[in-house]
């Protein structure tokens, strides 16, 4: 799977106008993270990768595509620490991080985009789990 990291300036309405884009297109997105300084970045994962892909290519925004995986972290101190550096210590860049699912004891289930996927995926082979990303529904939505 691949996240699209956008960039984007920092000013009122920017994240409204890319989400927008995005929503015209019929793309939902299920899963995301934003950092803002003087330009900023928001990073999306949505299940439809090439309607994503296409709308941002529409309206000209900048990004590039970082392969992810996911990984089960436990509800303690520390669990993040762990698991960033051992992907540091086995020379693996961590490009973003993004929560995507929770269970009742407040455990959570992260996506993790990284510069080297198969490195990752053997570093935390432990760790993996899957993440099914749901179907958009329809259910209470406005037209």
């Amino acid at each position: 799977m691949q996240a699209f990291i956008v960039e984007a300036r920092n000013r009122p309405g920017e994240l409204a106008r890319v989400t927008e884009t995005i929503a015209k297109q019929g793309v939902n997105i299920e899963a995301f993270c934003i950092g803002y300084e003087n330009n900023g970045l928001c990073t999306l994962l949505s299940h439809d990768e090439s309607s994503l892909r296409n709308a941002l290519k529409s309206d000209g925004f900048k990004h590039k595509e970082i392969p992810f995986l996911t990984v089960g972290l436990e509800n303690r101190p520390g669990a993040i620490a762990n698991t960033a550096r051992r992907l540091a210590d086995a020379g693996v860049n961590i490009e973003f991080l993004a929560p995507v699912d929770y269970t009742p004891d407040h455990s959570a289930t992260v996506a993790i985009g990284v510069d080297k996927i198969d490195v990752a995926r053997s570093t935390l082979s432990d760790q993996l789990t899957e993440w099914m990303v749901p179907e958009p529904s329809l259910a209470g939505s406005r037209r």
